[in-house]
């Protein structure tokens, strides 16, 4: 198979990150459960972004949010109870494992679960903009 590289240009130094977070985004699975939003939020003028999945079933116990270089997971896992006797089974007790990669500088607010609806508060501060002038050395 080849690799296909979208950041060829000898101008884009430093980049291999990006490429390498483009193929993690093409490998994951497009499986649509649970169900999510994403959204932006305007909290008293402080613009934040809140991803929103369905997760009905599931008690806080049942979830995992973790984020670990820049990834965002969201794991779901329901045990089934043994001594319950069903004679008929429309729900299932499944597992998800959501991915979600964050840009640098995206911080998590919080998580709350309430009405079968997991909420995650997602805010980005302002970038500092900084400038610096560069010594060149003399090599005589």
């Amino acid at each position: 198979m080849t690799r296909i590289t979208t950041l060829t240009s000898p101008l884009l130094l430093g980049f291999e990150e990006i490429e390498r977070m483009v193929e993690k985004i093409t490998r994951t699975s497009g499986d649509g459960y649970p169900p999510y939003n994403i959204e932006k939020v305007d909290d008293d003028g402080i613009v934040k972004l809140r991803i929103t999945l369905a997760v009905a079933g599931f008690s806080d116990d049942d979830l995992d949010v973790s984020i670990e270089n820049n990834q965002l997971t969201i794991k779901g896992r329901q045990l089934v109870d043994p001594e319950r006797e069903f004679l008929h089974r429309g729900i299932a007790a499944r597992q998800f494992q959501k991915n979600f990669i964050l840009a640098a500088g995206i911080e998590i607010e919080g998580a709350e679960l309430k009405n079968g609806l997991l909420s995650i508060d997602l805010m980005r501060p302002e970038p500092v903009s900084t400038a610096r002038q560069i010594k060149i050395n003399r090599l005589d």
